[in-house]
Order: structure tokens, then sequence, then C-alpha cells
């Protein structure tokens, strides 16, 4: 007999369909083995998808793939999963707990749906990569990255799940990024990060604080359009360099280059109890509520939408 598993696509960090970044969600994946996660994350082919397991020691365990592997933590997909449970009564608004391979974290849903993941506390520090080869990655001239870099360096930032992190000096440059994923990649290994994310302080919108742009090559990800853990560890880099004077939450534009746009906030929660964790919140649209037809573990069929 065939196992058919609910499944959706859910648009994270926006309101409005067809936008933001796109996350799996299956809601019951108790008893499926990690090849079967690995297929219907491929079939899928969001950035990620995330599976839904009881928690041992919390509410619920997420666990996400990429088409490509399994990854310890990731925002978009969070948001979506527990933004799905809301949407369809599972679970009311209010805190939970949530056991990832990164660690636990707390969630919390609002009344209107804004689902927030406070992150793990910040780990940043300058890393030994050259404006250069920096720039040489994204496509750009070394101008681009030179004159903000004076004020803020490259450095690796993580709340769970490391970026490295480049400040660009205008929207236009941003724009101009064509990125060689090959020396990106390298960049990521030399430094210990999972990703690159490139950012400038050039917004479109006047209340965003940042414009970003994500790119995760390890992970199989070209361009990521809206990234929930990088938008932490970058909200916490710029908290320890002393370049931000707005009050959380912060506003992080991205995603519009790939024609899908989102915003991420970000509440860096400064002055709680010292250096805390960063939280990152948003909405979240279902685009696609179906069943799959899962594979036999350790059989090579094909998944039949």
């Amino acid at each position: 007999m065939s196992d058919n598993r609910r499944v959706h696509l859910v648009d994270a960090f926006t309101e409005e369909p067809m936008a933001g970044n796109p996350a799996g969600v299956v809601p019951e994946a108790a008893d499926l083995a990690d090849d079967q996660l690995a297929a219907v994350a491929s079939e899928l082919g969001a950035s990620e998808t995330a599976f839904v397991l009881p928690g041992d020691d919390a509410d619920r365990r997420l666990r996400f793939f990429s088409p490509e592997r399994e990854v310890d933590l990731c925002g978009h997909a969070t948001v979506a999963a527990f933004a799905s449970l809301y949407d369809r009564d599972v679970i009311d608004d209010g805190d939970y707990t949530v056991e990832t391979n990164a660690d636990t974290h707390d969630v919390e849903v609002e009344p209107d749906g804004t689902v927030w993941l406070t992150q793990s506390p910040p780990e940043i520090r300058e890393v030994d990569v050259s404006l250069e080869d920096a720039a040489d990655a994204l496509g750009l001239d070394v101008a681009a990255l030179s004159e903000v870099g004076e004020d803020l360096p490259i450095a690796r930032a993580s709340t769970g799940f490391p970026f490295l992190v480049v400040p660009v000096g205008y929207f236009e440059q941003l724009s101009a990024v064509d990125p060689d994923l090959a020396a990106i990649e390298a960049l990521c290994e030399a430094t210990d990060t999972e990703g690159l994310y490139a950012f400038t302080f050039d917004t479109l919108e006047g209340e965003a604080t940042l414009h970003g742009r994500s790119f995760v090559p390890l992970a199989g990800i070209a361009e990521d359009p809206v990234t929930g853990t990088a938008s932490g560890a970058v909200g916490s880099y710029l908290r320890y360099q002393g370049a931000l004077d707005a009050e959380d939450p912060l506003v992080f534009e991205q995603g519009h280059f790939l024609d899908r746009p989102g915003r991420v906030l970000v509440d860096t929660r400064e002055g709680v109890e010292g250096v805390t964790a960063p939280r990152v919140g948003g909405r979240a649209v279902t685009t696609l509520d179906g069943d799959l037809t899962i594979p036999e573990s350790d059989e090579d069929d094909i998944i039949e939408a």
C-alpha cells in the first residue's frame, strides 16, 4: 500500500503568495527514514523543506533538508512550518519550543500569524578574507567594498548557522553582483561558514534597515531569496560593530533580484541581560496544499505527485 503524506509549500517572510522564500513543510514526518526525507525535499525543490516530528524535550522537533543535504537550522522553513500549523489550527498563538540539529529554540506565534524564532547567542569574529577576494567572488570592483569596508570588516557571524558577512556600498553595486559560486564556496570553506551574505544600507523602502543577498552553494543553493538565519546573524554583527542607531525590530529587505521580495524582522534584544540571542520574525502564506506518494526506504522509486 502506498504511503501518501500531506505536504505544503509555504512562502515565508511575506504576506503575498509567490513572494518571499518558499519552504516545503511536511507536518507529519515522524516515521520517515532519512532517504525518504531527502527524496521529498528533492521532489518539492524548495531551498529547504521542514519535517515536523514530535519533540523529545520540546513541543516539536524540526529537521531541514535542502535538495542536496540535511542542514542544521533554517529560519524561513521554521517560520513556514509554524505558520502552517497555526493556519490549520493545529496550534494556537503563544510560546513554543522546537528542537533542531543546531539547538533547542523558542518560537512565538502572534495572533496575526507572525512567527518569531529565537536563534542561538551570536558568535562574531573578523576573518582573514581580503576585499579583493570577496569582490572577485561577487563579481564586483574592489571599490564596491572598500569604502564601507573601512568601517565594517568582513566577518564570520553565526546565530546557529554561520555566514560570511560582506558589506557593500550601494544598492546599484549590490544589484550588479555576478557571483562566482565556486569562489564563494571556497571562501566559505576557508572561513568555516555555510554561506555568504552581502548587504548594503542603501534600501528600496525607507523603513528598511538594509538590503541583502545570500549565496549558499555548499547547500546547493545558488542564491537564497530571503534568509532568516543570516538576518539574525547580520543584525547581531551590526549591533556588535556599533553600526546601527535604529531601534528593534530592524527590517531586512531581500529577494527582489529573484522576483521574490520579502522582509525579515530582526529583534537583536540589545541590552537584555547583556548580549542575548536575536529573534527573526515574519509572516507566511501557504501556496500549495496536497499529497505526495512517499517511496519505500532504500529504493530508487520516483515520487509521484
